[in-house]
């Protein structure tokens, strides 16, 4: 006995095992770009001092218990050791290491925080001598009322370069100047 299958009940199996195929290969291209996406988040938030400062906080706190607790065993074993009580516990843990863990996440939280606030300062500089914005080809739609045009943008930017160049002379003169006066008379 020989079975025979409708061909069309062949077509739909075909385009099922298809249509299944294409939605897993989908979902494994969706899946990548997820994980790229939260790939350049993280490379992002390594660059950003805030978030980095954020991120040291709890390994501070946790390194300073880990240094209290070295200090207090230590200062426990030296009390026994001065009473003349003999201790069965000699591997105590050295202080110097954790207090330099301690001073190391200090020393990275220091240049976060020094680093966010020049980006701040930075930011601000650029706010005040530059305060309007730019509209780009990129993003047409955030065009503000208060923007300038790419002409007025030009102007600022030579005005801002004029200056610069008239205190370079300035201070090349003024150089001179006082290199002229160390000298004795009569050799220029």
């Amino acid at each position: 006995m020989s079975h025979k299958r409708p061909q069309g009940s062949v077509g739909l199996l075909t385009s099922s095992v298809a249509s299944h195929a294409k939605m897993a290969s989908q979902q494994q291209a969706a899946s990548l770009q997820q994980q790229q996406q939260q790939q350049q988040l993280s490379q992002q938030q390594d660059f950003d001092p805030v978030h980095r400062f954020k991120m040291l906080i709890p390994q501070l706190k946790e390194s300073l218990q880990n240094l209290m607790k070295i200090a207090s065993l230590n200062l426990t074993h030296n009390t026994i050791i001065d009473n003349g009580v003999t201790s069965n516990d000699t591997a105590v843990q050295r202080f110097d290491k954790s207090l330099e863990e301690f001073y190391a996440l200090c020393d990275q939280l220091e240049l976060c925080l020094r680093l966010a606030y020049e980006c701040l300062s930075q930011s601000i500089d650029s706010a005040k001598h530059s305060p309007n914005l730019v509209p780009t080809a990129t993003k047409p739609d955030t065009v503000q009322t208060e923007s300038m045009s790419y002409a007025q943008y030009l102007g600022m930017i030579k005005s801002q370069i004029s200056c610069a160049k008239d205190i370079h002379n300035a201070l090349l003169e003024c150089s001179k100047k006082i290199a002229g006066m160390g000298q004795p008379p009569g050799i220029m």
